[in-house]
């Protein structure tokens, strides 16, 4: 049986991407800080799949959490989901300094960090892979979440092109708005979003998984914000911002 590490795991994309593999027949690895929420989660997967679901409580802007995440991944695993994040509400300029660095280790750091301690065992076996959770906001330049997420399409696209074995895959996965607790969390004000910019977080994982199968470097899931990401790539920066100061950052 196939196992699946996934972080960020109890809640939007990383409950998906849970309840998806479980239904595939994956054993879990659930990564996330609130241990109760984790425990339940796991659980519950366990009871409706009948899959083993371990759960591993570590926050992945310390050393600590990060380490114990590298250790689990060094026993072996077939897939890493990078799925854990978190935005700012403010405007770029009005984030503490220390909030952002935050968020870069967690974006950033823990993904390099944990993707490097997953791909050699993954490549001993010949299979499996890394789906690294990034944004169409990758494609935006808007702030220090956008910059990160960027890194993160790069950084998997530079080591897709790398891994030799051909059934082995890193995939940056770039969906848009997903209705989840991501927004909430943020305190983000989701009001000015436009209902049809609004993606099901299990069609997005169900995407995702299509795309990985296929071997796709960088899955943008649905053709709305396909169209969105290739625009973007042209336009010139001040018509993107004035655009997203409008819709809501």
């Amino acid at each position: 049986m196939p196992t699946a590490l996934i972080t960020g795991a109890t809640a939007g994309l990383g409950a998906a991407f849970a309840r998806r593999l479980a239904a595939d027949g994956f054993s879990l690895v659930l990564v996330a800080r609130d241990d109760k929420r984790l425990d339940a989660t796991a659980r519950t997967l366990h009871r409706r799949y009948g899959v083993r679901a371990d759960a591993l409580a570590a926050d992945l802007s310390g050393e600590k959490g990060v380490a114990a995440v590298e250790e689990r991944l060094g026993e072996g695993v077939d897939l890493l989901v990078n799925n854990a994040g978190f935005a700012h509400s403010g405007a770029a300029l009005e984030v503490p300094v220390a909030e952002e660095v935050t968020m870069l280790r967690v974006h950033c750091e823990a993904m390099l960090r944990l993707t490097l301690a997953a791909l050699p065992g993954i490549r001993a076996r010949g299979r499996g892979g890394v789906i690294n959770v990034a944004s169409v906001a990758a494609f935006i330049a808007d702030s220090t979440y956008s910059a990160s997420k960027a890194w993160v399409v790069n950084f998997s696209a530079g080591l897709a092109a790398k891994v030799p074995e051909p059934r082995v895959h890193v995939m940056a996965l770039c969906p848009g708005f997903v209705r989840t607790e991501f927004h909430e969390r943020a305190s983000i004000d989701t009001s000015g979003i436009p209902d049809f910019l609004w993606l099901s977080a299990d069609r997005v994982v169900d995407a995702a998984m299509r795309d990985f199968a296929r071997g796709v470097t960088v899955s943008v899931p649905d053709a709305r914000y396909k169209a969105i990401s290739a625009i973007a790539r042209h336009v010139p920066l001040g018509v993107i911002d004035r655009v997203s100061s409008l819709i809501g950052r």
